[in-house]
């Protein structure tokens, strides 16, 4: 999506008003801009009206004399059908943004669509991403998600099930019967993403075929009289998103709501536990010693215990110790083995030169002879993921 440039909009003035719009936009139906907000409409339930398409008939009788005799007759009936009163309410069911990591893949914004339509109806559902050139006063965000989706929820659990909630539309809602319907997108791998607002945008369509997603309703022009004997469209949903703003007004068919999406978490538990294991010293074929001669293996084993989150680039620096020199092609990367057994199996074994040009696994390494520096560049480590770097020393 591209945005109108904000360089000069101070950074601090967009986050604090993104904060403030939101305690007003996510607990319900935006309301920003209270004062100049469309007045709600009464609305008796739609349960309670009479349904669209009922025909009402109505005959009248008369009684009179006729030379003593008391005669009778009915007027011609007089029938119509009741029209159809198209109403519906869209609002943000869910409280405070949805808090999200970097990089994390089907994040769910939760709305809710509630049919006050005197009739069944169908719904078309579309999910975007509002910013100041859409004329939208909700505040400024600094990112936009990623293959931004939107599903209803199609077994009524209220929450987004993968492989389960595929519908993009809501089929043939009653009236008075509501449904979530979940915006998806993934999060972008971008250091500075702090807040994107979304939006799910509602339009009432026509119902009656199970399965067939309706085309949307285009209201009757109301220049004309009631036809008797036609069900006339007649718009009566409110604005859903005030006066103030642009995503909607009254009695076109269509509601808007928004939500938000917060990365709150900007560190993982990464830890790094270092060991030392004598592999031999020249002497004894058991239990070798740390004597003059001896080689030691170095493991530096990588934990990430954020279990959403991955650690992407990690790169381990080590100086060799003084009193040691370092063994020459004994750089190895790759999964941990058990511990005091193996600092590394089903690894990679690294060039000591800085040139990776011939680095086929994604994996590299290198020893700087001036400064005895071993790095190992081990890569991304998944959330709840682990992996080794060992190198080898002999001691002088």
């Amino acid at each position: 999506m591209t945005r109108r440039p904000l360089a000069t909009i101070h950074q601090g003035n967009r986050q604090m008003f993104a904060k403030k719009a939101v305690a007003a936009l996510l607990t319900g139906t935006a309301a920003i801009g209270a004062a100049g907000a469309a007045q709600a409409q009464t609305t008796t339930p739609a349960a309670q009206t009479t349904a669209a398409g009922t025909v009402i008939s109505n005959t009248a009788s008369v009684s009179y004399t006729v030379n003593g005799t008391a005669q009778t007759t009915n007027s011609t009936t007089a029938s119509f059908v009741v029209d159809r009163k198209v109403n519906f309410t869209v609002v943000t069911d869910q409280s405070g943004y949805t808090q999200v990591n970097l990089n994390q893949q089907n994040a769910v914004t939760t709305f809710r669509v509630t049919n006050l339509t005197n009739g069944t109806q169908d719904f078309l559902l579309d999910a975007d991403q509002p910013g100041l050139l859409t004329g939208l006063l909700i505040g400024t965000d600094n990112f936009d998600m990623l293959n931004l989706r939107v599903f209803a929820d199609s077994n009524n659990n209220g929450v987004y099930d993968p492989g389960v909630d595929t519908q993009t539309y809501i089929d043939e809602l009653a009236p008075d019967a509501s449904v979530a319907v979940f915006v998806v997108g993934n999060v972008p791998n971008l250091p500075s993403a702090s807040i994107a607002w979304d939006s799910l945008h509602v339009t009432a369509a026509a119902g009656g075929a199970t399965g067939t997603k309706g085309a949307a309703l285009i209201a009757t022009d109301l220049n004309l009289g009631n036809a008797d004997n036609t069900v006339d469209i007649v718009f009566a949903d409110d604005d859903s998103d005030g006066a103030l703003n642009l995503g909607d007004i009254a009695r076109n068919g269509q509601g808007r709501a928004y939500s938000g999406y917060q990365v709150g978490v900007r560190n993982v538990a990464l830890t790094v536990s270092k060991s030392a294991r004598i592999l031999s010293d020249g002497v004894n074929t058991l239990n070798p010693k740390a004597i003059p001669g001896a080689t030691v293996e170095y493991c530096l084993l990588v934990n990430n215990a954020t279990t959403t989150t991955p650690a992407t680039a990690v790169a381990l620096t080590d100086v060799v110790p003084a009193n040691t020199t370092y063994v020459a092609g004994s750089i190895s990367i790759g999964t941990p083995g058990l511990l005091g057994v193996a600092c590394v199996v089903n690894g990679s074994t690294e060039d000591d030169d800085a040139d990776d040009a011939a680095e086929t696994d994604g994996l590299t390494a290198s020893f700087d002879t001036a400064t005895k520096t071993v790095t190992a560049n081990v890569g991304d480590v998944a959330g709840g993921g682990r992996i080794a770097a060992s190198f080898r020393v002999t001691i002088n």
